[in-house]
């Protein structure tokens, strides 16, 4: 048994459309990913903002907090 066709369908999140699509149909200038999953593709704008404030507040540790 292959794991290639197991492993063949990768999902990107549209960030023009809003839309997931499986596989590369867009300009790359509006995709986001390549993800495993659909379901991890629809989160593709929750993760990329829990990362966004996560970083935000390393710089702002960084910096100290009375800045």
């Amino acid at each position: 048994m292959s794991s290639d066709s197991q492993h063949s369908a990768e999902y990107f999140f549209n960030a023009r459309t809003k839309m997931v699509e499986k596989g590369h149909q867009s300009s790359w200038e509006d995709l986001m990913g390549p993800y495993p999953t659909r379901e991890e593709a629809q989160k593709a704008l929750e993760n990329a903002q829990k990362r966004n404030d996560a970083w935000d507040d390393a710089d702002d540790n960084w910096r100290g907090s009375d800045g």
